[in-house]
């Protein structure tokens, strides 16, 4: 079996303490190990904002000096539980220790690695300029913001702002569907790569044929 390195990532102490999130993404690894014939070797985990560098996050520090030492991945749930942080994951791989995210699969290119970190960097940054917009826009119209009764406007302004970056993020993988498209890949095949790869739809839900024929369309 080949060894590998677990890292666990949360961010918030109430989630460290509880175990959200951390239970589910060592249930998903360990699948994912089992499935992929790997042997966990050690595990490593971190409450702490994916926005501090490897030397504030000391599961991090100890899963990448352990797995250099055996010469073996680091393997994550998702790449989110490293950061959506492009310069953050670029600068990962340039230490040299390889790393899998289980939801992409072992065969991810890392050039995949860098498109999914800059998508999902571009995608928090949408939705935290959306949302401070709409916001700015209610209080000006003088809306009581932090009271509880704009608690569902809110809500309803935040799953506006990721449902609109959730589109932008499915817009920017169509020429990578007009590539496979014009490879010859049937709209089912496409479909099936994409959620392969763990890319959403516009509504951030599974691919499917007429998904695909959607954003062709679009």
């Amino acid at each position: 079996m080949k060894p590998v390195v677990i890292y666990r990532r949360v961010s918030t102490n109430e989630q460290g303490k509880s175990g959200l999130g951390l239970e589910g993404q060592a249930a998903t690894l360990a699948r994912f190990c089992e499935s992929e014939g790997f042997e966990v070797v050690a595990e490593f985990q971190d409450v702490a904002s994916g926005k501090l560098p490897v030397e504030a996050r000391p599961g991090l520090a100890a899963a990448l000096e352990k797995a250099r030492k055996l010469r073996c991945p680091v393997i994550v749930a998702k790449l989110d539980r490293l950061s959506r942080d492009v310069a953050f994951i670029s600068g990962l791989m340039a230490r040299g220790v390889p790393f899998i995210v289980a939801e992409l699969g072992v065969d991810t290119d890392p050039f995949i690695l860098h498109l999914f970190a800059a998508l999902s960097e571009k995608e928090r940054r949408m939705i935290g300029e959306r949302t401070k917009a709409a916001l700015r826009v209610k209080k000006e119209a003088g809306a009581l913001l932090g009271n509880r009764t704009n608690l569902a406007d809110a809500r309803i302004l935040a799953a506006e702002a990721k449902t609109a970056a959730a589109r932008a993020f499915a817009d920017r993988v169509r020429p990578e569907i007009e590539r496979m498209r014009a490879g010859g890949e049937s709209l089912n095949k496409i479909a099936a790569r994409l959620n392969a790869m763990g890319v959403p739809t516009a509504r951030s839900g599974a691919w499917t044929a007429r998904a695909v024929i959607r954003v062709l369309a679009a």
